[in-house]
């Protein structure tokens, strides 16, 4: 009778909405289902792509995992946790964002049958890390180092490697010719860490053919004053000096006020501004530099007096433009014209301006420092030419990783289809229910050749049942999906290759999303503040005073019946 008359003990605040149990547990899963179907119809080279209308009235077209991802506004928090998985395998390894939500979505689907049987969610989840750690060792066994070879051999296998990233992409087309546009730029920056030393510059007009590699850098022509046309548009090992300071007239920044006593003190304060700029402007032709760049603004008097001293000026140019002509010529952005020595200037064997398209652009080929390269992309409209920047940059990324880590597994779904069989005869030591933890983990990797057949119109269980009976075989290891022919082939024969950290880094970071997901058995959601509840309804009626149309005339008392 006692425990009876317990009082009810709240410890959370009224309104909080909680869920638990096996019930919320499916819920998650089924909403991160939701999110890995939206993107399942853009992997491989046949994938469609995504048209996102955003609330600016952007339109982004895009196949790109991480872009879908990012620009789909969910709310889910479960779910979130695929956004988050897509946008670090794309930071880390740049491609692979389509197939690691693809992973993780699977593996929660297979793990849904076993949480709704009553199966506790750390088996699955200890076995699932089990299944992670071999698959990822058998990648490491499987992979085929590209070390020690020549400069060409490398080249060759780093564009196969770039060609089969740039497949799924708008830009396939043409991917041998990105390719090897690609693999140049990484190799022209060399060791140099920042991805930012390869600029890609859009030019909208003419086809994708007409896209070029400048081995140094390129730039659109900036605002130019009077004067402009005069100066001389190419010089052979000009000297260039870079700035961070104005060279131009400027009026005061506070209201300062000057007393005269004599009107023609007035003329000599008047000089004096002259004098500081004409002063600034012979240091600049004193230092010997034929071109002069400078991050602020280079005004008419000092564009026409370059001009006449046959010097090539540009002002405002970008801050990240101006770093990278540093970068490439070994010159230094100075922030004082005082004092310059040759050490500070760049050089470079040839400066022009060119015409692109409708733009015009500055280009400094034959840097000596080299640790930079730029890629012009033509294209008809806006959206083709952002959606082949994006893809670029997949492809340039893949290229730094493969160039670093050097090692490359065939692509084209025959990876996963080698490691599923290898995890199910390994399924087959274990004793106890982690056997159909481990199977299941297999099963969801053959969704990634299973989709690549579906997007691309052919019969997936047929193609399966081949690849199942080519794996089982000796030296079967290599054969993934050939999209052209609707069969199968030796994904390594057909130069479709990617770099082994891809498949690792996607394999990794879907099961710790499918783990992560698994291991939350409670769901707490905490209610708006009164507050800011209270101001919103405060909003809504218009403001102070006697409130909206709605509330006109009523008075103080209570409502009429």
């Amino acid at each position: 009778m006692a425990s009876m008359m317990q009082p009810q003990i709240i410890l959370l605040k009224e309104g909080t909405d909680t869920s638990q149990g096996k019930a919320q547990l499916v819920s998650n899963i089924n909403a991160c289902t939701a999110v890995a179907d939206i993107v399942r119809t853009t992997l491989g080279p046949r994938g469609m792509d995504k048209l996102i209308h955003d609330d600016k009235g952007n339109v982004t077209i895009s196949n790109d995992g991480a872009t879908i991802m990012k620009l789909l506004d969910i709310v889910h928090p479960a779910a979130k946790i695929l956004v988050d998985i897509a946008k670090s395998q794309d930071s880390e390894v740049g491609d692979g964002t389509t197939t690691v939500v693809l992973l993780a979505g699977e593996f929660l689907k297979e793990a849904k049958p076993f949480v709704e049987d009553g199966v506790h969610p750390q088996n699955l989840i200890r076995s699932y890390r089990t299944a992670s750690y071999l698959a990822i060792e058998r990648i490491k066994q499987l992979a085929s180092s590209i070390e020690g070879k020549s400069l060409e051999e490398k080249k060759e296998l780093l564009a196969n490697c770039a060609a089969t990233t740039l497949s799924s992409k708008l830009i396939g087309g043409e991917k041998e010719f990105f390719a090897k546009m690609v693999v140049d730029a990484v190799i022209a920056i060399g060791d140099e860490d920042r991805l930012n030393m390869i600029g890609i510059k859009k030019v909208s007009g003419g086809n994708m053919r007409d896209s070029f590699l400048v081995t140094g850098v390129a730039f659109k022509k900036t605002f130019s004053y009077a004067g402009f046309e005069q100066q001389p548009k190419k010089f052979l090992n000009p000297k260039i000096l870079i700035l961070n300071i104005e060279l131009e007239l400027k009026s005061e920044k506070e209201n300062a006020e000057i007393r005269l006593s004599d009107p023609s003190q007035y003329q000599s304060i008047v000089d004096a501004e002259w004098n500081i700029i004409y002063d600034k402007l012979d240091k600049c032709v004193q230092s010997g530099a034929k071109v002069v760049l400078s991050r602020l603004a280079i005004g008419d008097l000092a564009t026409q007096y370059f001009a006449d001293r046959d010097i090539f000026c540009a002002g405002r140019v970008a801050e990240e433009d101006l770093q990278r002509v540093a970068a490439a010529t070994g010159g230094t952005v100075q922030t004082s014209i005082n004092d310059v020595i040759d050490e500070v200037l760049g050089t470079c064997e040839c400066f022009e301006e060119k015409q692109v398209g409708n733009e015009r652009f500055n280009i400094f080929s034959g840097c000596p420092s080299g640790r930079t390269a730029t890629i012009v992309l033509r294209g008809g409209a806006d959206q083709f030419i952002e959606e082949a920047e994006r893809s670029l940059h997949d492809a340039i990324m893949i290229v730094r990783r493969a160039l670093k880590n050097s090692t490359v597994v065939p692509g084209g779904g025959a990876i996963d289809m080698e490691i599923s069989r290898y995890l199910r005869d390994k399924a087959r030591e274990i004793a106890g229910r982690s056997q159909f933890f481990i199977n299941s983990y297999a099963k969801a990797l053959e969704v990634i050749p299973r989709q690549l057949c579906d997007n691309a119109g052919f019969d997936a269980t047929d193609m399966l049942n081949k690849l199942r009976q080519k794996h089982s075989t000796g030296g079967g290891a290599p054969y993934g999906v050939d999209i052209n022919t609707g069969g199968i082939a030796d994904s390594y024969a057909n130069f479709v290759w990617e770099p082994a950290v891809v498949k690792i880094n996607a394999i990794n970071a879907a099961t710790e999303a499918a783990c992560l997901v698994l291991s939350v058995d409670e769901t707490v959601k905490n209610p708006k503040s009164e507050s800011a509840q209270g101001d919103a309804a405060a909003g809504a009626m218009g403001g102070r005073g006697r409130g909206g149309a709605a509330f006109r005339g009523r008075g103080r008392g209570m409502r009429r019946r």
